[in-house]
C-alpha cells in the first residue's frame, strides 16, 4: 500500500478495518523480525517540549523511517516503559526491514534510519540503562524547553484529561509528598510504573542537568545531542538541520513547519505567583546547566 493509498485508508476506514489490518501487519512483521534492527536513534523528550513536532518533522526526510505500519502515525512503542511486558523481538518488529533500507538507501544514496519518540524515556533514570544494555549505539536526542513554561503546559495537559483537580500552586506545592518514595520504588523494581512520577512531576522535570548526566552515564557525549525548544520553533529548519548533520544524513527543505500537539490552552503565560517561585527555584539549576553544556540557555 503506498503512502497516498494509507492515508485515504486512514482517514475513511472504520476503527475495525485499522483493527484489522495492525494485526494482519504485526504479524507479517513478527515473521519477518530477523531482518528488522532496533531504531537507530531515539528522541527522548523533554515532556510539553515539541518531541511530537520534532518527530514530524524528521519523518518527513526521505531517508528517516517512523515505526513500522505508520497508518495510525504513531511516534513511540512505549517499550521501554517499566510495565511493558512485550519481547525484544515485538519491539524489532515496529521497524523496517533492513531489506527495505537497502532498497530504499540505493535510492537515496544512504542507509535509511529509524527512530522512535517518547518524552517519558529522559525521565525515567532506568531507561538509559536498558537501552545501553539492548542497543548501545543508539543516538539520543533531547528537547529542553524554558522549565516555567514546560511546567505550567504540563499541568494545563494533565488538569485538561482529568488526572489532577488541584490549582496550579497547591500541585507545585504537592509535588514533594505526591512523589516520595516513588523513585526508591522505581529503583528497587524495574516492573514498577509509578502514576505519579509521570504525572505530578511539574517541577520535578524542569530540573533537566541531571537527567541529561543519567544519559552521559551510559552513552558517551558524542551520542546525545541536546537542542532547545526555543530554537526548534524560531529556526525549525536550522534546527532539524542539525539534527540531520548529528546523524549523519543529507539536509532536506521541510515542506511544513506547523507545530504540533499544541493548543492555545497550553500555550498561554503561567500565573506570575508561581512562575517568580519556580524562576527562583531553578536559578541554581539552570545556571549549572548552562555551565555543563558551556553555553547559555535561550530562556535566560
Amino acid at each position: 500500500m503506498d503512502s497516498v493509498k494509507s492515508a485515504r485508508f486512514k482517514r475513511h476506514a472504520p476503527r475495525w478495518a485499522l483493527d484489522t489490518a495492525d494485526i494482519a501487519t504485526r504479524a507479517m512483521a513478527l515473521a519477518t523480525v530477523g531482518d528488522r534492527p532496533f531504531p537507530d536513534f531515539l528522541v527522548i523528550g523533554t515532556k510539553r517540549g515539541g518531541t511530537t513536532s520534532l518527530f514530524n518533522y524528521l519523518t518527513q526526510h526521505p531517508g528517516i523511517l517512523g515505526m513500522y505500519p505508520q497508518l495510525r502515525g504513531k511516534k513511540s512503542t512505549d517499550f521501554y516503559f517499566a510495565d511493558n511486558t512485550q519481547s525484544q523481538l515485538w519491539y524489532k518488529s515496529h521497524f523496517h526491514t533492513e531489506t527495505y533500507r537497502k532498497v530504499l538507501g540505493r535510492k537515496l544514496g544512504h542507509r535509511p534510519l529509524s527512530l522512535e519518540a517518547s518524552p517519558y524515556y529522559i525521565w525515567d533514570p532506568r531507561i538509559p540503562v536498558a537501552v545501553s544494555k539492548l542497543a548501545p549505539s543508539t543516538r539520543a536526542i533531547v528537547l529542553l524547553r524554558d522549565p516555567i513554561k514546560r511546567a505550567w503546559s504540563h499541568y494545563q495537559e494533565r488538569f485538561q484529561n482529568g488526572v489532577e483537580s488541584l490549582p496550579f500552586d497547591q500541585a507545585l506545592e504537592a509535588e514533594d509528598q505526591r512523589l516520595a518514595g516513588e523513585l526508591d520504588k522505581m529503583l528497587n523494581d524495574h516492573t514498577y510504573h509509578s502514576n505519579a512520577w509521570d504525572w505530578y512531576s511539574y517541577r520535578s522535570r524542569g530540573e533537566y542537568l541531571n537527567q541529561i548526566k543519567t544519559w552521559e552515564q551510559h552513552f558517551p557525549r558524542e551520542q546525545l545531542l541536546v537542542l532547545f525548544s526555543e530554537d526548534l520553533y524560531a529556526n525549525t529548519q536550522g534546527t532539524v538541520d542539525r539534527v540531520c548533520t548529528f546523524l549523519d544524513i543529507p539536509t532536506f527543505s521541510l515542506p511544513t513547519t506547523r507545530t504540533y500537539n499544541a493548543t492555545w490552552r497550553t500555550t498561554a503565560r503561567a500565573p506570575k505567583d508561581e512562575s517568580a517561585w519556580l524562576r527562583e527555584h531553578y536559578s541554581p539549576i539552570n545556571d549549572a546547566l548552562a555551565t555543563h553544556l558551556g553555553q547559555p540557555l535561550p530562556w535566560e
